[in-house]
């Protein structure tokens, strides 16, 4: 008992949203995939229909099938409490959502099929967290490459693939992420290192 004490839900945000995906996903077994096509999945469909708008955020958290699951969330778990740690439950929140929209509303405007999964977020958050580290206005060089690496192979597998939807939707979770970061770490990235204050020196006799 005294070692379940010790284990502590350190990411509340990432951890629940991997729970509801994975509850998702047993629920989608369980019907045959029917809840996943109703819920958890985001297409065209009538604006009169209220579970479009669920669809818009929910699609996130469905998955064709558990290898579906893990490979997007083994990136979600590695990175996520990082993001959330750096930046608070609540913001984290908001980027998924906000990822999720953009991603969700791109499918429906663009294409006439069927966008389920995790990977726009993970893509987010790869791009999020390439921004550790940040020095005073300096731009870090793990972004740079990890723009080029990931973004740049999507677009390349999006011109030579039949099937661009789930690039096109990796290619936006990336973009969510680089304009969360810029934009959150604003403050650091644009700040003049030569005109930074220096901190003043300690009185001889001053107690810290």
């Amino acid at each position: 008992m005294k070692y379940i004490k010790k284990i502590q839900y350190n990411a509340p945000v990432t951890l629940t949203y991997a729970l509801l995906a994975l509850a998702a996903l047993g629920l989608g077994y369980l019907t045959n995939n029917k809840s996943t096509l109703l819920v958890f999945s985001v297409y065209r469909g009538p604006v009169t229909d209220p579970l479009m708008y669920v669809r818009l955020f929910a699609h996130v958290a469905g998955h064709a099938n558990l290898a579906h699951y893990i490979n997007n969330f083994l990136i979600i778990l590695l990175v996520g409490p990082i993001l959330e740690e750096k930046y608070g439950s609540l913001k984290i929140l908001f980027m998924i959502l906000l990822t999720a929209l953009v991603t969700g509303v791109i499918n429906m405007a663009f294409f006439n099929t069927v966008l389920l999964g995790a990977s726009g977020v993970a893509f987010m958050f790869i791009l999020l967290g390439s921004f550790a580290n940040l020095k005073t206005g300096r731009l870090p060089v793990t972004f740079i490459l990890v723009l080029v690496i990931y973004i740049g192979r999507e677009i390349v597998d999006g011109i030579s693939l039949t099937d661009n939807v789930s690039q096109l939707s990796h290619i936006a979770g990336g973009v969510c992420g680089a304009a969360l970061g810029f934009y959150l770490n604003r403050g650091v990235l644009f700040k003049d290192k030569a005109n930074e204050t220096p901190d003043a020196e300690p009185a001889e006799n001053e107690i810290s």
